[in-house]
């Protein structure tokens, strides 16, 4: 069990995600294979600049190549990952590039829908592009001109495993490796929305006239340039739009922009204040409703509410021309319309696992 925290209220402490973990562990044992030295700590650096040094528990070489692993910290998150041992195995290659495999307790795609096609080792892709540029970083750094195999494992992640939602999603066999940032956020619900509230307070009390509300980094990424504020109008609200919409109840900015992916926006569609996976669900359902008003047939309703993600149901739509993500932003807008006071003027926007507008309703 985890250690029971404490009764007297601290900053919560970030930790690394399973992607940052196995990033660690690829370079340190390419650094054995092409520099030849005994690690036994690594930097990396992350998506967003940050350049954190992870303690390796071995860094060794093997028959096939070189071996290394590092315990994941997820800092004061609740994380099912929190202590595993995350290892990265890697082997010289003649054909260029990197090639990804699942070693132990790493899952593998099994259905579409996810951001990575079945048949893949269940590493998404921010890990893999960290992983490929720390590699050839590595390699132009020694002037190795080839490619690298890496297998990425993680002790006892099959049991582990049965405590997500892998199974369900159609990852067989082990976890995903994941993360965007590199960091895991630590998950406390009154720490999360004080924060929130905290933000906009913030941003009111410096004249700023529009907020930017996203769910995750990808969004606040691509709304980040399309509107170009400053940093403070970002609000990091996370899976809490109800502690969005509730305080600006009760401290009106003007302007608000929602922003999320496609599945968290489904959920507010649906009436939903908090998106989090523990707390609703994504109705397959209800897209299939609104895509029959939009015109779908039977047959594209049926594998709509049959989807494995509710990317999917979207792309069915979006395969027959229905504005599927229009529609259910103007769903969303609606909702947060009748909790926000009138002279908050509200938008909202849904993305792809890329952070690409894939719906818009537009300030109302």
């Amino acid at each position: 069990m985890r250690p029971e925290t404490s009764e007297i209220q601290r900053p919560l402490r970030y930790g690394y995600t399973t992607g940052a973990c196995a990033t660690a562990a690829s370079l340190a044992a390419a650094w054995r294979l092409l520099v030849g030295d005994d690690l036994d700590q690594v930097e990396i650096t992350l998506p967003r600049g940050q350049q954190p040094v992870f303690r390796l528990e071995y860094c060794r070489l093997t028959a096939m190549g070189a071996e290394a692993a590092t315990i994941k910290d997820a800092g004061d998150d609740p994380d099912v990952t929190h202590g595993a041992l995350i290892s990265a195995q890697v082997a010289l290659s003649t054909a260029p590039g990197v090639r990804f495999h699942a070693g132990p307790g790493v899952g593998t795609v099994t259905r579409p829908g996810l951001p990575i096609p079945p048949g893949e080792p269940a590493i998404n892709p921010t890990p893999r592009r960290m992983i490929a540029e720390h590699l050839f970083g590595l390699a132009t750094a020694h002037s190795y001109y080839h490619g690298f195999e890496v297998t990425i494992g993680v002790e006892n992640g099959a049991e582990l495993a049965q405590k997500t939602l892998n199974g369900r999603l159609g990852v067989m066999g082990g976890l995903s490796i994941l993360g965007t940032t590199g960091i895991v956020r630590p998950f406390s619900c009154s720490a999360y929305i004080a924060s929130i509230q905290q933000a906009i307070d913030v941003a009111r009390a410096n004249g700023l006239i529009h907020i930017v509300a996203c769910t995750g980094a990808a969004t606040e990424q691509t709304l980040r340039a399309y509107y170009e504020l400053p940093d403070m109008a970002l609000i990091e609200m996370g899976d809490f739009a109800g502690a969005v919409l509730k305080h600006l109840r009760r401290a009106p900015i003007p302007r608000l922009t929602l922003a999320g992916g496609f599945g968290k926006i489904s959920k507010l569609a649906a009436g939903h204040l908090d998106l989090h996976s523990r707390r609703s669900s994504v109705d397959l359902a209800l897209l299939a409703v609104e895509a029959a008003a939009l015109g779908a047939d039977a047959s594209l309703q049926d594998a709509m509410r049959t989807a494995n993600t509710s990317q999917q149901a979207l792309a069915l739509a979006q395969a027959t021309g229905l504005p599927l993500g229009h529609r259910i932003c103007a769903m969303a807008r609606a909702q947060a319309r009748a909790i926000l006071p009138p002279e908050v003027a509200v938008e909202v926007w849904a993305t792809d696992r890329e952070g690409q507008p894939v719906g818009h309703a537009g300030f109302a």
